[in-house]
């Protein structure tokens, strides 16, 4: 990186700082602006908005005291006392990018022109010192200029209400306090900053922990699709970049139809949301194992949503978002219903499953569709409706999203679309001992 390039940035002396020194991040630059009447600032800065400076905590448009003609501080935020006798009189400081603009003529010839159009010429353009904080940076560009240059530094991190969390890798841990300390100064309504310490448990999503900085208060309040939630964060799997797949579930539903969650976790904290978010009359919720709730609840439910004409129109969603283990769960679906059971009822609508699943490999969709076919024993034909990538997980992993109707071959057991289930190697996913939180919402 040259020196021009470097020129907006914190100095280079607080690169491997471990202890936070604010003082350390004071700069002074020289900076290039324009005088401007006060009746032409609207106009003039239409004209002037890609090169203005932009900085944290900072105004670009300032007020030249009028009695004097002398400049006030240039990064100084207290407000202008309008006067509406001199109001017309006064001048303004609009203050620009010294990598944009080091004369009159960097300006684009069409700006120069409506420019000078309000008389504004390059008698106008001056020169001053700015003196740079700690506060006019964010957290990326304070990290950057500490952590270390030559490797990855820490770009991103989750907001789970007033918790930041970050995964730092390896060569960044003998930074971690300094690192808590500036996004606890930097990012507006954070109170603690965490740090996964181990890899996410591959069955059920969960990590272990550890406070950065700030408050030792796992308690988060979090909004999403128009509800609160309030959880233990350091218990209950909750990522923020999984708010859009959610909202994508929601959009296909309709008024009347049913969702069954078969993986919802926290059976306490759901229970609580509920009330809290006053939709106890449209949800029940249950505390047991995945496999039994399909093959018991699930099933007695969809059998009893058949029988009932306010719910012949209704689709039925059951959504398996547990991405290391959902795929098998899908063989309690086979044969779910007798022959008998299935031809009782006019069926208009048959359930769709949305199943998610970890795939590697150059060619996801594929991988995902082979996956569900496996476990579930039929191959997906004209009752697949949408394979669909959630998200990059890691380099070559994925999370997708494979969302198929259960047909009547499948829910009644029928030899019609069976495959083979070829998996290449024994199941690492034993039969779970854990009990999961099941829901259905209608």
């Amino acid at each position: 990186m040259n020196q021009s390039s470097r020129l907006l940035l914190p100095p280079l002396s607080v690169r491997g700082m471990k202890k936070l020194d604010r003082t350390m991040f004071i700069k002074q630059i020289s900076v290039p602006w324009l005088e401007i009447d006060s009746c032409k600032v609207g106009k003039a800065m239409k004209n002037l908005k890609k090169y203005t400076l932009k900085f944290e905590k900072f105004k670009s448009l300032q007020t030249i005291a009028p009695s004097t003609n002398e400049l006030v501080a240039i990064n100084d935020e207290r407000p202008a006392i309008s006067n509406p006798l001199t109001e017309n009189n006064t001048k303004k400081k609009l203050i620009l990018n010294p990598l944009l603009v080091i004369s009159f003529n960097s300006l684009d010839e069409n700006h120069r022109i409506e420019l000078e159009n309000l008389n504004i010429s390059k008698e106008n353009l001056h020169f001053s010192e700015l003196t740079l904080t700690y506060d006019n940076w964010g957290a990326v560009e304070v990290l950057k200029s500490i952590l270390p240059e030559d490797q990855d530094s820490v770009t991103s991190y989750s907001l789970i209400g007033h918790i930041a969390h970050v995964n730092l890798r390896s060569h960044v841990l003998d930074y971690k306090s300094i690192i808590g300390e500036v996004l606890l100064d930097k990012v507006k309504g954070v109170k603690t900053v965490v740090n996964k310490i181990d890899i996410i448990d591959s069955k059920y999503r969960n990590f272990q922990m550890e406070i950065l900085c700030g408050e030792n208060n796992m308690i988060v309040e979090v909004r999403e699709n128009h509800c609160i939630y309030t959880f233990d964060f350091s218990l209950v799997y909750w990522n923020p970049r999984l708010c859009t797949e959610h909202e994508r579930i929601v959009e296909m539903l309709k008024e009347g139809d049913i969702l069954y969650d078969v993986c919802a976790e926290s059976f306490k904290w759901l229970l609580s949301n509920v009330e809290r978010n006053k939709v106890s009359s449209y949800v029940q919720a249950y505390n047991k194992d995945a496999r039994i709730f399909i093959e018991n609840d699930v099933k007695n439910h969809i059998l009893l949503s058949w029988q009932n004409v306010k719910y012949s129109e209704s689709i039925m969603h059951i959504t398996i978002n547990l991405p290391a283990m959902a795929v098998t769960f899908l063989q309690s679906f086979v044969g779910l219903f007798t022959t008998e059971e299935m031809y009782a009822h006019a069926v208009k609508n048959y359930p769709i499953v949305h199943v998610y699943c970890f795939v590697k490999g150059d060619n996801p969709n594929a991988q995902a569709q082979k996956l569900v076919e496996e476990n579930l024993g039929y191959y997906l034909t004209d009752n697949l409706k949408e394979i669909f990538l959630v998200r990059n997980v890691s380099t070559n992993k994925n999370m997708m999203r494979v969302s198929f109707v259960l047909n009547q071959n499948v829910l009644s057991g029928n030899t019609i679309g069976k495959c083979s289930t070829n998996l290449t190697e024994e199941s690492p996913f034993e039969p779970s001992k854990k009990k999961l939180c099941a829901m259905h919402i209608y």
